[in-house]
């Protein structure tokens, strides 16, 4: 009998997407398979590092020890406040300058032309770049210009690529949902201010997408920062704990696929 393919759609949600490091590690305890992963923004991030082959241990040592200052290299703000060559450099060590078609596991990664207003999906060419363009929030990160486009963060169109994953060959989606929730954070900079706009416009936006998944995690993170980088730790439990909880029915739904196929 054939397996169902797993797709895993990781969403945006800055520092609050470390959960997603939970989700996966209780997926992998619990012999449940991820064929494909389509991710947006931090999502991307984590997604390509974990399908550059990265270990469980080894992701959760790297995020634990992630400061914010590791990719802030501001710039004279003509585009952006930052430049993201930082950043660049880190995904390139972490990644081992691979290609996305070249990854253990398939892998789509999601941003916007800016110029366009349109979903661009990258599923081939430099990890680095694709990635680095997916995490571009506007305002803050300079946009990466890639074939002519100008390229932002994937949250800004798509923050949960549950469509994507569907669209790599998935069977059953499994959405990772770390933008819901939300604390009310002190405004103090116009970092802060853009941060919050964004996260507000996000939330507006999917409340008139159709989620297609066929499970939505939603880690209990809107209690932390998404922009802070602290309560990592924190972060990663909330997504080990809420996909424990929902382990039961994502076992279900596999279980009815196969049923479904034998018939």
């Amino acid at each position: 009998m054939r397996q169902p393919k797993i797709g895993l759609a990781l969403g945006s949600g800055g520092a609050r997407g470390f959960a997603h490091l939970g989700v996966i590690k209780v997926l992998l305890d619990h012999d449940i398979p991820i064929d494909y992963i389509a991710g947006s923004s931090m999502g991307a991030l984590i997604g390509s590092f974990y399908g550059a082959g990265l270990g469980i241990d080894r992701l959760y040592n790297l995020a634990l020890a992630f400061k914010r200052k590791y990719y802030l290299d501001f710039t004279v703000p003509k585009m952006g406040f930052i430049s993201g060559n930082r950043v660049k450099e880190l995904i390139k060590v972490f990644t081992q300058g691979k290609n996305i078609e070249d990854l253990n596991i398939p892998l789509a990664i999601v941003a916007t032309d800016l110029l366009k207003g349109e979903r661009v999906v990258f599923r081939e060419g430099p990890v680095t770049d694709a990635v680095r363009a997916s995490i571009s929030i506007p305002g803050i990160f300079v946009p990466e210009k890639k074939n002519g486009r100008v390229l932002v963060d994937g949250g800004v169109i798509d923050r949960l690529p549950v469509t994507v994953a569907r669209d790599m060959g998935a069977d059953i989606v499994i959405a990772v949902d770390v933008n819901n929730g939300k604390v009310v954070e002190e405004i103090s900079s116009i970092f802060d201010v853009i941060m919050q706009s964004i996260e507000l416009m996000q939330d507006e936006l999917v409340k008139y997408v159709v989620n297609d998944s066929d499970i939505t995690i939603k880690p209990k993170v809107g209690v932390f920062s998404a922009r802070a980088f602290t309560n990592i730790e924190e972060i990663i439990k909330m997504g080990e704990e809420e996909a424990l909880l929902l382990l039961p029915a994502i076992q279900e739904v596999i279980e009815s696929w196969k049923e479904k196929k034998g018939e």
